[in-house]
């Protein structure tokens, strides 16, 4: 790339590197208490022989100083995002520290309010705003759905 030669032992080193510290972060102690967790899924291409589109999970919770901090990621098998694998990977965060999660925010995916509780029972779960209005305009007839977003809208007044 570049016109830049890379031996074949230098792209070996820089990848053990990464996956010697990918593995030191993904298993690394989590807080004990996340005030907010918000979870989805991302469909990404990734290629294991061939390309495929999979789901990459996600989690970023809020600490209690109010900083970001991403729990975990996860690739997911082919197929689509499922509670299943989300009652894994929320299983594999508790069993990592986090005993308490205050609200989690979540699309609206059947079987993963019932997983989150399952995990962290007193945590309250929370649709997404941007997934509740997207469920929502899948109700709305395409006539009046192109109007819905915008009506929707809180007006703002004109600039002086």
């Amino acid at each position: 790339m570049y016109g830049a030669e890379v031996s074949r032992e230098l792209v070996s080193k820089v990848t053990d590197a990464v996956v010697t510290g990918m593995t030191a972060w993904s298993t690394r102690p989590l807080d004990a208490v996340y005030p907010v967790l918000l979870i989805d899924a991302i469909m990404i291409k990734i290629r294991e022989g061939q390309v495929a589109n999979r789901p990459v999970h996600v989690a970023v919770g809020i600490t209690v100083d109010g900083q970001r901090d991403v729990p975990g990621l996860w690739a997911g098998p082919s197929g689509g995002e499922g509670a299943k694998q989300w009652m894994n990977m929320l299983t594999e965060l508790r069993n990592r520290g986090i005993l308490d999660v205050c609200i989690v925010c979540c699309d609206g995916l059947k079987g993963l309010p019932e997983a989150i509780i399952a995990t962290w029972p007193l945590a309250t779960v929370q649709t997404c705003v941007v997934h509740l209005l997207c469920n929502t305009l899948r109700y709305a007839s395409r006539r009046t759905g192109s109007r819905s977003p915008a009506s929707s809208r809180p007006s703002t007044p004109p600039r002086p």
